[in-house]
């Protein structure tokens, strides 16, 4: 019975990494489209204020770009997702590999 009981705890103290890696990706993904409805429904000069003020005055005027095609926000999208999932991933792995382990 205390094997079990030490098993679940082990169990317990770990992440799953593909779960994790998941999570991160969708967040990632939600994100993404967040500021591709943003551009859409505010226009430049929302955009421009938007992120100038997350960015603590960084000046995105010259960098924004508000005609990005179709296709380009798509594979946007498979990107930020695929790069999110790795860092998930990772994360999880670190954790992982230095979370305690009881004894």
């Amino acid at each position: 019975m205390m094997g079990t009981k030490l098993l679940k705890i082990i169990i317990m103290n770990n992440i799953s990494i593909k779960r994790f890696g998941f999570a991160f990706g969708m967040t990632g993904t939600l994100l993404y489209l967040g500021c591709v409805i943003l551009m859409v429904t505010v226009g430049r000069e929302g955009s421009i204020q938007f992120f100038n003020s997350i960015l603590h005055g960084l000046d995105t005027s010259l960098i924004l770009r508000t005609n990005v095609p179709l296709g380009e926000i798509l594979i946007g999208i498979v990107e930020t997702f695929i790069l999110s999932w790795l860092i998930g991933a990772c994360i999880a792995v670190f954790y992982n590999i230095t979370a305690p382990k009881h004894k």
